[in-house]
């Protein structure tokens, strides 16, 4: 691909890694012929709006130099328009990139982009109740995950991973079941569950792969209910997450369903980390909503 490209960054991103993938991006970009058009608000809503503006306007591909934080503003603005999205990942989960293959190195995620193969794939759309519709590519969090989210977006300190550790270790010690009642697709049941996490991709929060069979193009999700309130069974679980091995424990089970309804009181969710809402919550797999620039397959 040649022409322009309008590219969505986040100078507030913390770290110089996050400096220096931006720059060496930008510079490759304009080095491969591209004529750039930067956008960066100052707020997730203004860099939002700036995106959506700029789709508007008759962007011809948006990129992404971020996070997964940034590429789910991105999806606010492309879904369903068929204007395809370039990643350049910055952030430290980069879940997007690693399902789709795009590399680390910023300089060989810039020639992805400029190799102009695009990928259709689904997206999930998570509606809240009475609020308008977002979208998601990788995997919405509801339960322990996302009450651990909760606890450490409360807090001042300590920062950074050690905060997120502090929250778990909370969360760790107020372990219980939740009563669940799930919806997949027309077909309700309920039940008492640690988390329930909902795949439109296979991995989360920096590589732990718990929706490991959940594909990108078949128009469905994949639901992952975890039923074990045992605090040594959890922390035993969490490192099978990595290998996607926890499928096989008995306290998961896996479904798959064209569209969710999940409730649960006082649980807020989470997709490509970001804060969707409180449940209860609709969910739906969207067949070809995005189009993504990436790799030559090899061979």
């Amino acid at each position: 691909m040649t022409g322009s490209v309008t590219v969505l960054t986040n100078p507030a991103a913390p770290g110089r890694r996050a400096a220096a993938v931006r720059a060496t991006a930008l510079r490759r970009l304009r080095d491969r012929g591209f004529d750039v058009t930067e956008i960066a608000g100052t707020s997730a809503a203004e860099t939002a709006e700036l995106a959506v503006r700029a789709v508007a306007d008759g962007a011809r591909a948006l990129v992404a130099i971020g996070g997964d934080g940034l590429v789910f503003l991105a999806w606010q603005a492309l879904a369903g328009t068929g204007i395809p999205l370039g990643i350049v990942p910055a952030g430290t989960g980069n879940d997007h990139a690693r399902v789709l293959g795009i590399p680390a190195d910023p300089v060989a995620a810039v020639d992805v982009i400029a190799g102009g193969r695009i990928r259709t794939i689904d997206l999930g759309r998570a509606t809240p109740t009475g609020l308008r519709p977002l979208w998601f590519g990788t995997v919405l969090a509801s339960g322990f995950d996302s009450l651990v989210t909760d606890r450490a977006n409360r807090m001042r300190w300590p920062r950074g991973h050690l905060r997120y550790n502090a929250a778990t270790l909370a969360e760790l010690a107020d372990l219980r079941l939740l009563p669940y009642r799930i919806t997949m697709d027309g077909k309700t049941f309920e039940a008492e569950a640690t988390m329930v996490s909902v795949g439109n991709s296979t991995t989360y929060g920096g590589g732990m792969r718990i929706a490991p069979d959940a594909l990108l193009d078949d128009g469905m999700l994949d639901v992952i209910v975890v039923t074990s309130a045992s605090r040594s069974r959890l922390l035993r679980l969490f490192p099978t997450v990595y290998r996607g091995t926890h499928v096989d424990l008995d306290e998961v089970s896996v479904y798959r369903a064209r569209s969710v309804q999940l409730d649960c009181p006082g649980i807020t969710a989470y997709a490509d980390g970001e804060r969707i809402g409180p449940l209860p919550l609709d969910l739906e797999a969207v067949p070809g909503a995005g189009r993504v620039f990436v790799p030559e397959p090899h061979g």
